[in-house]
């Protein structure tokens, strides 16, 4: 018996052959948020395509050009639905004015991003470019960066539970509706640990909350109060006592001890302490963070003069070049000298 009458198999022959008269139209790339389709055969996108999100097939030839050397050119074409004409079309094409502009100004953004260790995302990045006399939008760095893989250092810093302290009355938080107007008027300090061959290295710091500037910082292997006494000391040395000065901390025993208090009075500075936990002495939290992401995450120091050498070095450059946004993009050391 026969599988399919003659009318029914010239019908299907014909169903068959009429695409082929037909143009196919070619396919847009895949946009923000799509995946790329997958070749007939079953292979994948190359891993470094992700998270590339192609906006033109301009952007998907450019991909394209890169990967050249590891995959066909004919694979490379159906991984993302554009035709091999189009791309040789693009190969051959001169690159526009706009093109050759970003040729140029993707060079200067790269070297800003590793001048500054690659700490800077696009808003510092802006700055620092136009700061230098280069006129540059944010969206456009923002391109860049991502056409260079270029991603700002950050990290995810874990908070645990300092515990509660005791409540003294006698201390309470001055800072929490004082509108600082000016230098020496609230300094603020915290305590954090670093590991170091294994042990533990507590670093306590001071800042002049006005400016953000860090005016003294020591390194111990004790978390006491002789380590918060002796950054204190530091600071008056470096900055002396202001008028109606405030020393603004959280409740710790290393600030709340007698030989820390004692030496507070005898200065004439008023002590504030934090009552509510996080959140309360927020600017050496966001100091801390900054300098765990940018510095400290992903490093090891063997020796403590190892790690005095790479606080030195990041303190000088969190004084006298880190952008803060809080202070219209300026530098601590640059700021206070504006507003002095």
């Amino acid at each position: 018996m026969a599988e399919g009458s003659p009318r029914r198999a010239t019908a299907r022959s014909a169903h068959v052959r009429g695409p082929a008269r037909t143009h196919a139209r070619e396919s847009p790339p895949p946009s923000a948020g799509a995946r790329a389709c997958p070749a007939a055969d079953g292979a994948c996108a190359p891993k470094k395509s992700y998270p590339v999100l192609f906006r033109s097939k301009r952007e998907a030839f450019a991909f394209i050009h890169t990967q050249r050397e590891a995959l066909a050119l004919t694979r490379l074409c159906a991984l993302y639905r554009v035709t091999r004409a189009g791309y040789y079309a693009w190969a051959r094409r001169r690159p526009s004015a706009h093109a050759e502009q970003d040729r140029k100004l993707l060079s200067i953004v790269a070297r800003a991003f590793h001048a500054h260790a690659g700490v800077y995302g696009s808003p510092r990045l802006v700055r620092a470019l136009r700061a230098d006399g280069i006129a540059i939008s944010r969206r456009r760095v923002m391109r860049l960066m991502r056409l260079a893989g270029l991603r700002a250092r950050a990290a995810r810093i874990y908070h645990a539970n300092p515990g509660v302290h005791h409540f003294f009355n006698q201390h309470p938080n001055r800072i929490r509706r004082l509108a600082v107007q000016r230098t020496n008027r609230v300094w603020v300090g915290d305590i954090t640990y670093i590991p170091v061959a294994g042990r533990w290295r507590f670093l306590a710091v001071v800042m002049d909350q006005y400016s953000r500037r860090i005016l003294a910082w020591t390194l111990s292997g004790r978390r006491n109060t002789q380590l918060t006494r002796a950054v204190l000391n530091a600071a008056i040395r470096r900055r002396g006592v202001g008028p109606r000065l405030i020393f603004h901390s959280d409740r710790g025993s290393e600030y709340s001890g007698s030989l820390f208090r004692d030496r507070l009075r005898q200065l004439g500075v008023q002590q504030s302490s934090a009552r509510h936990g996080p959140g309360e002495n927020a600017h050496m939290e966001s100091f801390f963070h900054s300098l765990k992401a940018e510095l400290l995450h992903g490093a090891t120091f063997e020796t403590d003069d190892a790690l005095r050498r790479a606080l030195r070095g990041y303190f000088q450059y969190y004084n006298g070049h880190r952008l803060h946004s809080s202070l219209g993009y300026r530098a601590p050391i640059d700021y206070e000298s504006a507003v002095a």
